[in-house]
């Protein structure tokens, strides 16, 4: 198994909180990395999708107490929001007893319902974490990164023996997506309709929306479509990257661009099943594109956001990293070993007043292209920006 980042960060985040929430999406390995940072005489690990497990809920109070000094690790928290009261009464006591923090580990994969229900019962007890998929400083190949980009970073997608299989359990992935999981989590969606509106989305990677033009593709309302892709944001399958447009006094493009998360996903929706029929695909670029904005999030820390900006006149950047309000990173993305940047963003880089300019492109050496640009392998960056906050 591929150490995850994550690790470390789980404890310590665990040692200065009450209870953490570890989201991210199904089959990304939550409850393997979870069961395995800790002694198994340390913990007590409760499925809510088990029928067997939800009835020791039933009296949660009195199943807390019997395994007092234990971590309890909640799988799939959202399915059983009437617990977070109980839970809040027990930090609420075991704080009183001067036992503060490590007391729970919440998994969800549906950060909508997650974050609804414990922010408000655990205002001030909670804190939140993300596992992604895994990133290309986690999985580190010794040539390239062409495998984490075709397959994606889902463990048993990346780590499948053959191509076939890979492939295999991510379409077996999208299926259970549409045709139960979603289903379980109350919206009453046709699994048709929705597959062909992820379908849709993975066809414009990276690309602006048109709400209006994609609900009349799936013959939905624009209130339906805008619902749906609600939907597919909070079960943390699909980023909706915003405009930057603060004081720039610019006509701007305000529309979010839209990018199914997983890149590998996304190449399951498009039937993409190899390196060779990814480049030849017309949403190469597109894919590359979402995968490098992926695997950067990927190391951001909790204070840095990020954009992209795109003028009526066609001044445009790619990617905008806010480390703080004045200090902007400006991110175009290229997959030719030969990056180049257009005048475009070099006007959008003045509109702004970025810090750093760089390039992202295929290869693995750093160099100057003049104008203060820098040419940077993914790699490189994304060490660079993983260490922002030590």
């Amino acid at each position: 198994m591929i150490p995850r980042r994550l690790e470390h960060k789980i404890k310590e985040t665990l040692k200065d909180n009450a209870s953490v929430a570890l989201l991210g999406p199904r089959q990304v390995g939550k409850t393997t990395l979870s069961m395995n940072l800790f002694d198994k005489n340390k913990f007590v690990y409760i499925d809510l999708e088990s029928d067997l497990d939800k009835a020791k809920m039933s009296d949660f109070m009195s199943f807390h107490a019997s395994n007092k000094g234990k971590l309890l690790i909640l799988d799939e928290i959202q399915r059983l929001p009437e617990v977070f009261s109980s839970i809040r009464g027990i930090i609420d006591q075991e704080r009183r007893e001067g036992n503060r923090n490590g007391l729970f580990l919440f998994l969800g994969s549906a950060s909508m319902d997650l974050l609804k229900q414990s922010g408000e019962s655990l205002a001030g007890r909670i804190a939140y974490l993300e596992l992604y998929p895994i990133d290309l400083l986690e999985y580190n190949p010794a040539e390239d990164n062409n495998e984490l980009w075709v397959r994606g970073g889902f463990p048993d997608s990346l780590l499948a023996k053959t191509e076939r299989q890979s492939i295999s359990w991510r379409k077996n992935f999208i299926r259970t997506y549409l045709e139960r999981d979603i289903q379980q989590l109350g919206p009453r969606i046709p699994a048709e309709t929705l597959g062909r509106f992820w379908t849709m989305l993975a066809h414009q990677q990276g690309a602006t929306i048109n709400m209006s033009d994609l609900a009349r593709s799936i013959d939905v309302s624009v209130t339906t479509a805008n619902r749906y892709l609600d939907l597919m944001v909070d079960l943390l399958l699909v980023r909706r990257l915003k405009p930057y447009s603060f004081n720039t006094g610019k006509r701007l493009v305000k529309a979010p661009k839209v990018y199914v998360r997983d890149s590998g996903i996304a190449h399951a929706l498009l039937n993409i099943s190899n390196y060779n029929e990814l480049v030849g695909h017309p949403i190469s670029g597109g894919s590359w594109e979402g995968y490098v904005i992926e695997n950067l999030i990927s190391v951001f820390s909790a204070n840095i956001n990020c954009y992209y900006y795109r003028t009526a006149q066609g001044a445009e950047i790619d990617l905008i990293i806010e480390i703080s309000h004045k200090n902007l990173w400006a991110i175009e993305i290229k997959r030719s070993s030969n990056p180049t940047v257009s005048k475009g963003f070099h006007i959008a880089c003045e509109d702004i007043g970025v810090i750093k300019k760089f390039v992202i492109y295929a290869g693995n050496e750093t160099f100057s292209i003049g104008n203060d640009v820098t040419a940077i392998s993914l790699k490189e960056i994304m060490e660079i920006i993983s260490t922002l906050d030590e």
